[in-house]
């Protein structure tokens, strides 16, 4: 029998706080983490940008020997995995598991100007390091010793999302006891600014940037860019209870689907999303009317949300859900691990966190859910949490109490 994964971590570092509860604790409060700034070449911009510069959290040399992306996920790890009480593995069952959609696209910038300004003499050696994709992966493993494997799911903003789904993976396989899985990205930049103002799927919000990022919103138009990380320890549940450890939830289920359908825009009859999200339930064992709430996507693009409105409703009904990058703005690879993070707080204090910036135009009456806007109380066994991405890419997890 495939053994019961279970949460002993968290750890975060986003634009609402530097660790996972101040993160919690400014979703909960309303507040924003959407900023105005300027960029070279494309002037003024919103974005989420982390509330702590991850580079202030780890030693100065070893900060300097990382990308910004790669620094975020290892202050997630570490923090994930001190929460877990530093648990004494075997190494060799010990994985590591950090998605991204992007990687180390910031440094690869840097470094192709001081090629082109200033001659070949004046590039990093450490170029190469600071933009592989693999890493955030890599330093995390490095950091805590994990030598059964160093995965790095690429799969746009299902990145994060899709790492757990593959921590859990290699766990009910047998293969190793512990997992630090989760997803990170830094990429906010002239380059990607510019591309997605290009396809017009950044929001054009002219007030206050806290009011940019409108998920389900009538007046909606286009997401924010945000930067951050999330991770987790996963861990077989044997493992887990054999030292004692604090078993903060399950990772009941999780499905991976895709809608083979477009590169940018999801499949209009939402069946990659509905067949991950039924995927996830069935793996974990559950009935759609056992899931407390759908912790939706939800970017603040007028086809996407409809599109998993849609898919939502077709699985479970008219659900209740609730949509963090509203406040968060959306982290891309990052996205999916820190919002598996909320969906597991929310079981274990049983609290709906509310969706911001609804109140003005009011939600879509298209999109036919109950979008959670105020702080709710519930007591709930399981939440379902979606991540979709470019590509097709459509992951869905469950988490449950423990």
């Amino acid at each position: 029998m495939a053994s019961q994964v279970v949460v002993t971590g968290i750890g975060a570092i986003t634009p609402l706080g530097g660790d996972a509860a101040s993160t919690w604790e400014a979703l909960l409060a309303g507040r924003s983490g959407i900023v105005t700034g300027r960029l070279e070449h494309v002037g003024d911009f919103t974005a989420g940008l982390m509330a702590v510069d991850p580079a202030d959290l780890l030693p100065a040399v070893r900060a300097r020997t990382l990308d910004r992306s790669q620094q975020a996920a290892l202050v997630a790890a570490r923090e994930a995995w001190h929460d877990a009480g530093a648990p004494d593995v075997d190494p060799h069952r010990f994985a590591t598991c950090v998605g991204t959609g992007i990687g180390g696209m910031a440094s690869l910038l840097r470094e192709d100007d001081k090629l082109e300004n200033a001659g070949v003499r004046r590039v990093s050696p450490r170029t190469v390091p600071l933009l592989m994709p693999n890493a955030a992966s890599a330093a995390v493993s490095i950091e805590f010793g994990a030598r059964a494997g160093v995965y790095t799911p690429v799969s746009a903003c299902a990145s994060g999302a899709e790492a757990l789904a593959l921590g859990a993976r290699l766990i009910r396989a047998g293969e190793v006891d512990i997992v630090v899985a989760g997803g990170t990205d830094a990429a906010v930049a002239p380059i990607t600014v510019a591309g997605f103002r290009q396809t017009r799927g950044l929001s054009q919000y002219a007030g206050d940037p806290a009011d940019a990022s409108r998920p389900f919103a009538a007046d909606r138009d286009g997401f924010v860019l945000a930067e951050g990380a999330g991770c987790v320890v996963l861990e077989s549940a044997d493992h887990a209870r054999g030292r004692g450890a604090r078993i903060r939830g399950v990772l009941a289920g999780a499905g991976v689907a895709s809608d083979a359908h477009h590169m940018t825009a999801p499949a209009p009859d939402g069946s990659g999303q509905v067949a991950a999200m039924r995927k996830a339930l069935s793996q974990a064992g559950l009935d759609p009317s056992e899931i407390g709430h759908v912790n939706a996507h939800a970017t603040g693009t007028p086809v996407g949300d409809i599109a998993e409105a849609l898919a939502i409703r077709e699985v479970f009904g008219r659900a209740t859900v609730t949509a963090p990058k509203a406040a968060l703005g959306h982290l891309f690879g990052g996205a999916g691990a820190v919002e598996a993070i909320i969906a597991l707080l929310s079981i274990e204090h049983g609290v709906l966190p509310p969706t911001r910036n609804l109140s003005a135009a009011g939600v879509d009456p298209e999109i036919g859910l109950d979008v959670v806007t105020r702080r709710r109380e519930i007591a709930q066994r399981a939440v379902l949490s979606n991540s979709f991405g470019f590509g097709g890419q459509n992951v869905s997890l469950v988490l449950s109490g423990n």
